[in-house]
């Protein structure tokens, strides 16, 4: 099977199981994404990234989350 026919397959699915393949697709490209974030950093490919964002922290070019987003409360009702 193609992609072609993936996609119409897909398009003639009723909107329940859309949904339901929709959030299957999300967890499993949020997996993957998790995999592959994790292999980077183990293998060191992040290392320099990381030293940029200290560097710019320590010159006073970072705020505070919380000066970005909002706290949340101890019933998460804000966010």
């Amino acid at each position: 099977m193609g992609v072609s026919e993936i996609e119409r397959a897909i398009e003639a699915l009723p909107s329940e199981e859309l949904a339901e393949l929709t959030a299957w697709f999300a967890e499993r490209d949020g997996d993957a994404w998790d995999k592959q974030i994790e292999a980077d950093a183990t293998a060191g490919k992040l290392d320099a990234l990381a030293a940029k964002a200290r560097a710019s922290h320590r010159a006073g070019k970072s705020r505070p989350l919380s000066a970005n987003f909002p706290v949340p409360t101890a019933t998460g009702d804000e966010m």
